[in-house]
């Protein structure tokens, strides 16, 4: 059994169903990555892992426990972190401010995570007084990725994380995702960089209206003509 399992996922959003049977899976250690065409349940199969909507059907376990029906927060505790797409960071708060906030669960000492977490973005470390809201795109993903980082979590889940940013910075950001991965975390993201994406990824899943359409390595998934040809540009 992998260490997080979404395990034949129904369900969406009221009444209509979104996801479709759908099955993802990440271990320790391992870059998993969610592709697939707009509005192909990606960001819907994230939200279900972490508890964001109901499902019909289907079970989600963390290192083997049913959190099926667990909170959010909850999950959180569990040792899942997640950073949306949008909205983000507490953009009126400092850098430091912000991955304070991250660390709210906590009741320890938190110095030696945020000394992680600066070694791992140094920038952050330049700008730890500095208005989050002040930042560049790049610069404030990295504040919402270290501040998931803040609760130590096992498994770190990113929606779109390098929407918006230039190339340059998009290889920075997975230059410290390999490093995350490289710690024993399990890393599962949705990329609208789907080719790029997958150069990094352990593994990949293409979703097609909510169902599994390919699972593969990241490599055999680049290499694939039909992906290539219908998912990837070419």
């Amino acid at each position: 059994m992998s260490f997080l399992t979404g395990e034949n996922m129904t369900g969406g959003y009221g009444t209509a169903d979104i996801l479709h049977a759908c099955t993802i899976k990440v271990e320790l250690g391992e870059i998993v990555v969610i592709v697939g065409p707009n509005g192909a349940g990606k960001s819907t199969a994230m939200k279900a892992l972490f508890g964001m909507l109901n499902l019909r059907e289907g079970l989600v376990t963390l290192g083997g426990k049913d959190i099926t029906r667990l909170s959010p927060q909850a999950r959180v505790r569990e040792g899942m972190g997640f950073v949306p797409q949008s909205q983000n960071i507490f953009t009126s708060m400092s850098v430091y401010e912000n991955l304070e906030m991250g660390a709210y669960l906590r009741n320890d000492d938190i110095s030696e995570t945020i000394e992680q977490v600066f070694t791992l973005f140094p920038i952050l470390r330049e700008k730890a007084r500095q208005s989050a809201g002040e930042l560049s795109g790049g610069q404030r993903q990295q504040v919402a990725v270290a501040r998931a980082l803040m609760m130590q979590p096992r498994v770190l889940m990113l929606d779109e994380p390098t929407a918006g940013v230039s190339p340059i910075v998009m290889g920075e950001l997975f230059d410290r995702i390999l490093e995350i991965r490289d710690n024993g975390i399990a890393v599962l993201m949705v990329e609208q960089n789907a080719a790029q994406a997958l150069t990094i990824a352990d593994r990949g899943y293409v979703l097609v209206t909510g169902e599994n359409r390919f699972t593969d390595t990241g490599e055999a998934l680049l290499a694939d003509p039909e992906v290539r040809r219908s998912f990837l540009g070419g």
